[in-house]
């Protein structure tokens, strides 16, 4: 076995990147802490196929908790029942702090511990890694060039922090080699969405990436915008020489590209609507999409997904899977065939009310920008009477730090409802200095009807409350508001927690 070293006093120390000697993953007992995340339930069946013995802990059990037992790991839920003798590392969820009862006992035996994102970047040194990052449209650009490259027979292994019907879930392990294209023979192809909170996209070793956008956001831990492009100049640097095949394909705007690749010694091209990006794409009124290079078409499809958001996220797709060896014939089908993946403009079906059926759908978004377009989009494309917005903000201090941004993202939305915020590593000052009633203040300014609304089941009464003929309802957030929507399709009353 070799040498793993545990060097992280703090989970955000583990972020990270060190000069640590990596491990070799073939054969390592590994212990999954946190096991049922969706991204950590995903690296779990990657390690596996790494030829690692893994097992794990999970202190809520679930669906992925249970697919991973009927795959035949052993995972424990509840309160942690201790650290096994046999263990060669751990591997952690961002969600657990080094007081964590396992991660201490690792700690004070001396085993070695990973989070996801370093896990990850072990990973990409066995395999070709190829990340997608962004602020926004990670997991949907993810999915959508693992499906195109899996429909040119490429076989790639993927992660995602979302689930994808087309794709069997959120991870697969794919081939162990690259089939053809400018990395035939090396390593199996391996696309992962890459994350910049805490700067874990820092640890992950990819061949080519992908950056969407850069936006602020993250900041309780990035505080400033300019150290987020600072952040992802520092990934882009990571990228190997373009004569080693390292490639960087960047929005043309809105990715504070010159920043980003100043410096950098990977091949890098631009892709989105401006005259000139390296690969322009233009979205006609009929819904076809084309991508043109000086002025010669490369693809072209038809979408079914909606937005001009989700265009620019097939766009980039598309062209990083031409450039990894798959036909455009294979491109084009895939991102015509394409449905999207859960959670992401996701119609959840019909709400039977006494006057006619309410299309209801959910989505993701917890970001002004991603719920500015997604709004744009559901207005554009279903032609709703009335839109009907129910959104639970995700963390206080993103909250507090966007506040006048949330308050302008609702234009296309007829009635917003707001739910209490969603706390994730909020502190007692966080959660003090702000509240759904503030946001509601703001958005009400801009002239949009808004109502903070309490707790997700009086967000559900509301609703039902005001629904009227052509309505269209989405729920959005981060958090568990999705609840609100399936709940209203079953048409079943609130109850505690809905």
């Amino acid at each position: 076995m070799a040498d793993i070293t545990n060097f992280a006093p703090t989970m955000r120390d583990m972020n990270r990147p060190t000069s640590t000697p990596a491990p070799a993953l073939k054969g390592a007992r590994v212990w999954m802490v946190g096991a049922g995340g969706t991204g950590m339930s995903g690296l779990a069946r990657l390690l596996l196929k790494a030829g690692a013995h893994v097992r794990g802990e999970d202190a809520e059990g679930g669906a992925a908790v249970d697919a991973l037992r009927a795959d035949g790991l052993q995972i424990t839920t509840g309160a942690a029942h201790g650290l096994p003798s046999d263990v060669d590392l751990v591997v952690a969820t961002a969600a657990a702090g080094m007081t964590h009862p396992t991660l201490a006992a690792a700690k004070s035996r001396g085993v070695p511990i990973r989070t996801y994102a370093q896990t990850l970047g072990l990973l990409h040194e066995m395999r070709t890694g190829v990340s997608v990052a962004g602020t926004h449209g990670k997991s949907t650009t993810t999915c959508l060039l693992t499906w195109c490259l899996m429909r040119a027979g490429m076989d790639p292994g993927f992660i995602a922090g979302a689930t994808c019907t087309a794709l069997g879930g959120n991870a697969r392990p794919g081939a162990a080699t690259v089939p053809a294209g400018p990395f035939a023979g090396r390593g199996g192809l391996l696309v992962t969405e890459s994350c910049e909170f805490d700067r874990s996209f820092h640890a992950l070793h990819p061949a080519a990436a992908i950056v969407n956008n850069v936006e602020a956001d993250h900041l309780d831990c990035y505080g400033t915008l300019q150290a987020i492009v600072e952040s992802f100049a520092h990934f882009a640097r990571q990228l190997p020489p373009a004569a080693a095949g390292g490639y960087l394909l960047i929005a043309h705007e809105g990715a504070h590209r010159e920043a980003i690749t100043k410096g950098i010694t990977a091949h890098f091209e631009t892709f989105g609507q401006h005259p000139k990006a390296t690969h322009r794409m233009e979205r006609a009124a009929d819904g076809l999409v084309r991508v043109l290079r000086d002025g010669e078409e490369t693809l072209r499809w038809r979408p079914r997904m909606m937005g001009e958001h989700n265009a620019l996220n097939a766009t980039a797709a598309g062209v990083m899977a031409l450039r990894l060896g798959a036909s455009r014939e294979a491109v084009e089908d895939a991102l015509s065939d394409f449905t999207g993946l859960d959670r992401r403009q996701q119609m959840v079906g019909l709400a039977r009310m006494p006057f006619g059926d309410v299309r209801v759908f959910d989505d993701y978004g917890h970001h002004p920008t991603e719920i500015r377009v997604t709004l744009k989009a559901l207005r554009e494309e279903t032609r709703a009477r009335r839109l009907l917005c129910v959104f639970q903000p995700h963390q206080h201090s993103r909250t507090r730090e966007l506040l006048n941004d949330f308050a302008g993202a609702f234009a296309d939305a007829d009635v917003v409802l707001l739910p209490d915020i969603h706390s994730v590593r909020d502190t007692d000052a966080d959660r003090a200095s702000v509240n759904s009633a503030m946001l509601a203040q703001r958005i009400a300014a801009t002239g949009s009807n808004v109502e903070a609304v309490g707790t997700l089941d009086a967000a559900l009464t509301r609703l039902q409350a005001c629904l009227q003929t052509g309505d269209v309802v989405v729920t959005m957030g981060a958090g568990p508001v999705w609840k609100v929507a399936h709940k209203l399709v079953s048409g079943g009353a609130p109850t505690h927690g809905v």
